[in-house]
């Protein structure tokens, strides 16, 4: 009887240590899954990992600086040539010996455009920075006027036309005149204007300017 007890003994104890494992090896992780969906949504420390945010979605306040538009809104020199043919009332058809180059002018940088007609020469002198036109000059042969046609208009609305041509004006400003003295009649006048002296004549037949000038007061 002492032998069985004694084997039963050492039976249980053998069946004991079976059920003991000194280590576990990781499974692997579930298909479909990856080692970033397995890692843990804090740091060691406790402390929660930031979130990330869509660019459209940041406060201005945290945006790089560099994020914004630059500053840099210069015109070209197909816009300058565009911005004076469109002031002159000439289509771009009627343009030849065109020239468009950089230059200064009372040290503001501008594109210095000039082209011909067969009814007159142009000359413009606009800023870079913003497409202002601060200087022009150009002269239609009058024997052109009848031709290039138009319609006859009064004194207030030659001086609506005035003011067309220079944005932001105002035909209160425009001082302008009749004359009649060689024989045609004309209006003259003059507009002063954000530190821009403009002159001019316009033909009362057809409400063409043909003679214009501007020219950048210090």
């Amino acid at each position: 009887m002492r032998r069985i007890a004694l084997l039963f003994s050492v039976l249980c104890l053998l069946l004991a240590g079976c059920g003991r494992t000194t280590g576990q090896i990781p499974s692997d992780p579930p298909q479909g899954s990856s080692a970033a969906d397995q890692a843990p949504q804090e740091t060691a420390s406790g402390t929660a990992q930031p979130e990330i945010l869509p660019d459209d979605e940041i406060p201005d306040s945290s945006k790089p600086s560099g994020s914004s538009q630059p500053a840099d809104a210069e015109i070209d020199q197909d816009a300058a040539l565009a911005l004076a043919m469109e002031n002159a009332g000439v289509p771009e058809k009627d343009a030849y010996n065109v020239k468009v180059e950089r230059d200064r002018e009372n040290d503001i940088p501008i594109f210095q455009v000039e082209f011909e007609t067969q009814y007159g020469d142009y000359d413009f002198e606009i800023a870079i920075a913003d497409g202002t036109i601060i200087g022009a000059d150009y002269e239609v042969d009058e024997e052109w006027l009848d031709r290039l046609g138009g319609s006859p208009v009064t004194l207030e609305e030659a001086k609506q036309v005035v003011q067309s041509k220079v944005p932001g004006s105002s035909a209160e400003n425009v001082r302008m005149r009749e004359e009649s003295g060689d024989g045609r009649g004309r209006f003259e006048g003059e507009l002063f204007h954000d530190g821009v002296k403009y002159e001019f004549e316009i033909d009362p037949k057809t409400g063409i300017i043909f003679d214009w000038n501007a020219d950048l007061r210090e």
